[in-house]
């Protein structure tokens, strides 16, 4: 996870970010994932590791051997110069992988990856816990061996600032699929939902339900209310599965946004990655933009955001899993915390909401050159998912697919959108 600590006083919201990027280690001519990150590191440290720092971006692993992530070292000021460095970075993994036949791709899930045959839990540093988690979980699904995300870190300094803070990020975490789906192919097929890894993390921990929750947060705005109906109820829960407690610690919560009392932050988590960083920073830096907004209560008050109860989020959810900016949203007591008044049986689509939201913000104007191209494209033509539907047809097949992430590989190495 993105580093948001500090060993000062606790940050105040929208003091600092903290960003987490995930990308696959894929074969640089066929395209299969290829679980080689240790060797990665070993090239760069010398050893095997599952993390290395520098001043800006540093490299780690977790769970998957295919996977490399890349987070800022420390709270970052600005969310403008990170594309940047993220790409910067991108490009000296990329150096890395060279020699060994092999490349990073983007997108939140592998096309063709058989998950239950290709997946290779990493077994350093951490393995314990990632090998703990297998027995419970049964990590060779979807759900965990084949999704890549971006995690937003937010701090809050206090009780009150994490009140304000979880209410608006309760309300903001349904549509967000709508800018970020990138996920429309599985398994080797289109399967008409557009934000696959979502759809398949929401049941990645059936076996424990309370682990992940509904993904949206229960309506909680204290600590001490989160350690009685969210982290009590998961350990409780998990704990006949896990009897030596290895994984009985706040990170075991799985739900889409995760409070971190160690670090006092908030971690998004709904955030399919993008083709290049500078589509994943416009995405990040409109959400930032939209919870400074909703926590300044700007179109609803805080205690009005509270009062949303969780049911009808999970609804939003669900249809822009599916349908990502065309997911049409009924609710007129959701839309009003945003601002938009509707009549009795109208509606507009989770697209048609952004739109709104970023002319109203003026968060276009605010990016620079890269990031203003990448969410100009997301508003016009739809999440990554949609754009990729559009040019690989309802049934695509191998060779297309091949092309399709080809493609996006070339975005990635050339920070530019699809």
């Amino acid at each position: 996870m993105a580093n948001i600590e500090t060993k000062s006083a606790p940050l105040a919201l929208f003091k600092a970010y903290g960003v987490e990027l995930e990308y696959m280690i894929v074969d640089a001519q066929s395209l299969d994932v290829r679980p080689i990150a240790d060797e990665v590191f070993r090239a760069v440290v010398g050893e095997i590791t599952g993390e290395y720092e520098t001043p800006d971006i540093s490299w780690s692993n977790e769970l998957a051997s295919h996977v490399i992530e890349l987070k800022t070292t420390l709270p970052a000021s600005s969310l403008a110069p990170l594309s940047d460095a993220f790409h910067r970075h991108v490009r000296q993994v990329s150096d890395v992988l060279r020699p060994m036949g092999c490349r990073l791709m983007p997108g939140a899930m592998h096309p063709w990856m058989d998950p239950h045959r290709e997946m290779r839990l990493w077994p350093h540093d951490y393995g314990p816990v990632y090998a703990a988690f297998d027995r419970v979980f049964d990590c060779k699904g979807h759900g965990w061996a084949n999704l890549q995300s971006v995690h937003l870190n937010l701090p809050f300094a206090d009780d009150a600032e994490f009140g304000r803070l979880h209410a608006a990020i309760r309300l903001i975490l349904p549509i967000l699929p709508a800018l970020a789906a990138s996920s429309p192919v599985m398994d080797g097929r289109a399967t008409g939902t557009l934000d696959n890894r979502l759809d398949v993390y929401r049941t990645n921990a059936r076996r424990v339900p309370s682990v992940s929750g509904d993904v949206i947060p229960e309506a909680v705005f204290t600590r001490r209310d989160y350690e009685e109906q969210i982290f009590a109820r998961m350990y409780r829960d998990i704990a006949p599965h896990d009897p030596q407690g290895i994984l009985q610690h706040e990170w075991l919560n799985s739900r889409g946004a995760i409070a971190r009392w160690d670090r006092q932050a908030i971690e998004i988590r709904v955030l399919d990655i993008q083709e290049c960083p500078a589509a994943d920073m416009a995405i990040v830096t409109v959400i930032a933009e939209t919870l400074k907004a909703l926590v300044n209560e700007k179109w609803s008050s805080t205690a009005e955001q509270m009062a949303m109860a969780s049911e009808p989020l999970v609804n939003v959810l669900h249809a822009t899993i599916r349908d990502a900016d065309a997911a049409v949203i009924r609710d007129a007591d959701y839309l009003r915390r945003f601002g938009v008044a509707t009549s009795d049986g109208e509606s507009i689509t989770a697209g048609e909401l952004w739109r709104r939201l970023v002319a109203e913000l003026s968060v276009v104007e605010s990016l620079a050159a890269a990031e203003r191209s990448a969410l100009t494209s997301i508003l016009d033509r739809g999440p990554l998912a949609r754009r990729m539907m559009a040019a690989l047809g309802s049934s695509p097949d191998r060779p297309s697919l091949h092309k399709m992430y080809e493609q996006l590989c070339g975005c990635l190495m050339e920070n530019r959108t699809l």
